[in-house]
């Protein structure tokens, strides 16, 4: 029995602006509810997570740094991430996984 080949369509940019849009709502209610919540900022973090990854959507610079590849928890520095610059790099630590983050810099 032959295998049946399952192809991904082409988003269409409108597709890929709306989830632009709902990435950068949902980590500005991360940022909104850290303080209050941290579990609820981090499903926000993955659910962004989850939306970039099916709509091939590239995260920016800045989104990049706020959440840990590792176990998807909005990081905030002295809160449960600690940043430390060594050697023309910037090595941001999660304080929950323990996972490194090592940025070049000049």
């Amino acid at each position: 029995m032959a295998k049946k080949v399952v192809r991904s369509r082409k988003k269409s940019p409108a597709q890929k602006k709306v989830a632009l849009e709902r990435i950068s709502e949902l980590f500005r209610q991360a940022e909104a509810t850290h303080n209050e919540d941290q579990g609820l900022a981090d499903r926000y973090v993955s659910l962004a997570r989850k939306i970039s990854l099916r709509y091939k959507v590239p995260f920016s610079k800045e989104q990049k740094a706020r959440f840990c590849k590792n176990c998807n928890s909005y990081l905030v520095p002295g809160k449960n991430s600690r940043s430390r610059i060594t050697k023309s790099r910037l090595v941001t630590q999660c304080l929950k996984c323990k996972a490194y983050r090592r940025v070049i810099y000049k």
